[in-house]
């Protein structure tokens, strides 16, 4: 009979070679339809974002804009000036230019600017990026632009998915061989998570391609470090539950199927919750934020699937044997545990409930006004840590033009209305010059030249008045108009997508649950992590890390991932503590019981996310770096303050009310017993 079970196992694992194999052509073409163009970050319906799209239907399609920077310090000189002249000549020699390239000097003398524009890459991004680099290898000078940034920004992009992966699966494997202790077993569910997140990159191609989703640099990393987090925390559940089960239990086969059944139900639950988080985000504008809503769900449910079939049959397979040293022998005990760190702080929290309360809130609270000291909206020039040659050319512009705008405002109108739209760009307040452009489909653009510099508050306001002077029909676009709308577009997703994760993970903890009032607890304290993280941000971007600024979409996109994750574990603990009371556990022994219970397994599991979201600290890209260390320091506050203390102390002062207005909040269950007699790493 056991050699039968085997066989199922082995069967599981045949299945998934068939997974894999039909998996592999679709995995190996995500990279060709990840795109990191403006329109692919921007809010779908801003002015901004139809100005890229109609640009692109213009003859020539869409243009790609740099500036030539020619700069000395002294002064350029008589030869500094000639050579710049041959080689922007040479550009237009070589490349079609929409116009001839004029030059535009500083008043100091240390500058001269070129603005160039070519139609010829079109939107074919290979060609924009060669463009690029063929006019870098022309010219001496800098070379920016909205072109420029955008093809440092690509490969910047491009550059993190190696790095990204190798750096999260060595995270992963030094905490699991610290936490198995073993030289075997912390390399099987490595294994899984990156198969997993092979699948996960096949499915997310599948959904691009039948349904469209944006697939971007920031989603698909986002995706990777979620399959590597959230399934290794699964793994950590199952194999420690599994592990108790040998014990108990002669054969593998058995005590994985009393192992899944145990655990299984919660996991599933966990999993679900944050796939429906994350789903939330389709009811973002924001083309970013609502391509990484599917993105993200794709890689918890890919490392859900991983994790409960292919797991399980490896570790079947592989029998007791994959635990040596500390093997599990059938009948044999635990060696006897030392009271626990969480045993400690449970009796603490115990003890003097209504203060451990008061005290963490506090705390939260007190942390949250560092939200206070957040540094501004991101600029563009502001989004690399490093500072590769277009971020350098803006800041040299800024420095050489403090009082004129070096990048055009794009503006297009229908052609038939074209002139009079020209005459009122050219006397709207704060713009210095504007210039017709091309032509084509019923629409004209035009180049609008501001008075004043990139991104800041005067160019902002002259943006915000060709808007209201040109009205609707007309749209206003271009990179300082874009990181505008960004802003703009944020502040309404978190007005719509915030209450709409609340209200999801809410009902879903009243399901699962049968409760309101524990499910408001776990959303409360997940809510209070979250400003806790948003405000350690605050206190450390700019002091610590030296950010000039934050992504507009971090305050949404933290509170997702924070309310979804924490809750995660979460259920865990309320799941364990709903079992101590079924079997007749008083509330605040169950809470007790429940936090030293699952304390250690789920501290591993929050110590292991954290540290795989950390991981993007160290990616270049500023956007990547704040979203990374404010998840990684929520994690850690949930489970170690919030799940630990608060959780538990509001469980032992509401007693029976905390299961209001489900039958455990009246009266003790039928089934008698304390509960004592449970498995002690049972979650």
């Amino acid at each position: 009979m056991e050699g039968r079970k085997r066989i199922l196992g082995w069967g599981v694992l045949a299945l998934w070679v068939i997974v894999i194999a039909l998996a592999a052509p679709l995995a190996g073409k995500l990279g060709d339809v990840q795109r990191d163009r403006a329109v692919d970050y921007l809010p779908a319906s801003a002015d901004s974002t139809q100005v890229a799209k109609i640009t692109e239907q213009l003859p020539g399609g869409d243009s790609t804009d740099l500036v030539l920077v020619y700069h000395r310090e002294g002064g350029l000189t008589s030869e500094d000036r000639a050579t710049a002249a041959r080689e922007v000549g040479q550009v237009a020699a070589e490349h079609p230019l929409t116009s001839a390239p004029q030059a535009v000097p500083s008043e100091d003398g240390t500058t001269l600017l070129y603005a160039v524009s070519s139609t010829g890459p079109g939107t074919d991004e290979a060609a924009r990026d060669a463009f690029v680099h063929d006019v870098r290898e022309t010219v001496s000078g800098e070379v920016g632009g909205p072109g420029a940034l955008a093809t440092d920004a690509s490969e910047v992009y491009e550059s993190l998915d190696g790095p990204l992966l190798y750096t999260t699966v060595a995270v992963v494997a030094v905490l699991l061989i610290l936490i198995y202790r073993s030289p075997f077993l912390w390399l099987v569910p490595l294994v899984v998570a990156g198969v997993a997140d092979y699948l996960s990159m096949a499915v997310t191609y599948a959904l691009h391609q039948g349904f469209d989703i944006s697939v971007s640099g920031q989603s698909t990393g986002v995706m990777t470090i979620l399959v590597f987090g959230a399934g290794t925390d699964y793994a950590l559940l199952l194999v420690s539950r599994y592990r108790e089960e040998l014990r108990r239990t002669p054969h593998p086969y058995d005590a994985m199927t009393a192992a899944l059944r145990g655990c299984g139900p919660a996991v599933l639950a966990s999993s679900g919750t944050v796939a429906l988080g994350m789903l939330c985000l389709l009811a973002a504008d924001m083309n970013s934020s609502r391509g990484m809503g599917p993105t993200a769900a794709v890689g918890v449910l890919c490392a859900l699937v991983a994790m409960t079939t292919l797991l399980p049959a490896l570790l079947v397979v592989l029998g007791r044997r994959v635990f040596w040293p500390l093997i599990p022998a059938y009948g044999s005990e635990p060696k006897a545990a030392r009271r626990s760190l969480f045993a400690a702080m449970g009796s603490s929290a115990g003890r003097r409930p209504l203060a451990v309360l008061l005290t963490g809130a506090a705390a939260l609270a007190a942390l949250a006004l560092g939200t206070l000291n957040l540094p501004g909206a991101l600029k563009q020039e502001d989004s690399f840590s490093s500072t590769p040659e277009a971020v350098a050319a803006m800041k040299t512009l800024a420095a050489a033009y403090p009082q004129t705008g070096t990048q055009p405002i794009t503006v297009v109108a229908p052609t038939a209305t074209s002139s009079g739209v020209l005459e009122t760009a050219r006397s709207t307040q704060g713009v210095a010059k504007a210039e017709r452009g091309r032509s084509g489909d019923g629409w004209t653009e035009i180049s609008v030249t501001a008075a004043h510099p990139p991104q800041s508050p005067a160019e902002t306001a002259t943006i915000r008045e060709l808007r209201s002077a040109l009205g609707d029909g007309v749209y206003v676009g271009g990179p300082s108009a874009e990181q505008l709308d960004m802003t703009d577009t944020n502040a309404r997703d978190r007005g719509i997508v915030v209450p709409l994760v609340i209200v999801v993970v809410l009902l879903v903890l009243i399901v699962l649950l049968r409760s309101l009032v524990a499910p408001l607890i776990l959303v409360a304290a997940v809510v209070a992590v979250w400003g806790a993280s948003l405000g350690i941000g605050g206190l450390a971007f700019e002091s610590l890390f030296g950010f000039e600024g934050t992504d507009p979409g971090l305050a949404l996109l933290s509170f997702v991932f924070l309310v979804a994750l924490g809750v995660d574990y979460g259920i865990f603990l309320m799941h364990r503590m709903r079992e101590e009371c079924l079997d007749g556990a008083e509330p605040g022994a169950a809470a007790l019981t429940a936090l030293r219970t699952t304390g250690g397994v789920i501290a591993s599991a929050g110590l292991v996310l954290a540290a795989t979201f950390a991981v993007l600290v160290t990616m270049p890209m500023v956007q990547l770096a704040g979203l990374g260390f404010v998840i990684a320091v929520g994690v850690l506050l949930d489970t170690f303050l919030v799940r630990t203390y608060l959780v538990t102390s509001a469980s032992v002062l509401l007693g029976r009310k905390v299961w209001w207005p489900g039958p455990l909040a009246d009266r003790a269950p039928a089934r008698a017993g304390s509960g004592a007699g449970r498995a002690p790493a049972r979650v």
